[in-house]
């Protein structure tokens, strides 16, 4: 994994794809997360089939991914934990039930971050995903 190294100086910025079928909500995640030296957006994809092909080719430090993701949000989850195992998958939703939490964190997913927070509670969640574990 790349970034920021805590006894150190920093190191390059960590990697990350995003994916949700919300194109208008797409762009502002990808505005959101380019503004931050520490992150850098290597892909956008916007179905399952987009998702997997830019985790394959990247190997990607971080992937957002919406729950209600085309392909579907856990069927997903699992095929970028195939191809790219390193990859720390954030879940991204509107929901917020017990159902679709433990759907994704047991498809792979290490985060769970609702719509609704704030860009500074989603940077925190990423920045947390990418920590060494």
């Amino acid at each position: 994994m790349t970034g920021a190294k805590p006894d150190g100086p920093p190191g390059p910025p960590f990697s990350v794809i995003l994916c949700d079928d919300n194109v208008l909500l797409l762009e502002t995640l990808s505005e959101v997360v380019r503004a931050q030296p520490d992150l850098k957006v290597v892909g956008t994809a916007r179905d399952g089939e987009q998702a997997l092909r830019l985790a394959h080719r990247h190997l990607p430090d971080l992937v957002v991914l919406d729950v209600r993701f085309p392909g579907g949000g856990p069927t997903v989850a699992r095929d970028i934990a195939r191809c790219s195992p390193a990859s720390r998958i954030v879940a991204f939703s509107a929901y917020d039930d017990t159902g679709s939490v433990e759907q994704m964190l047991s498809a792979g997913a290490c985060a769970y971050v609702l719509k609704g927070a704030s860009n500074r509670e989603l940077l925190a969640a990423l920045r947390r995903a990418a920590e060494p574990r």
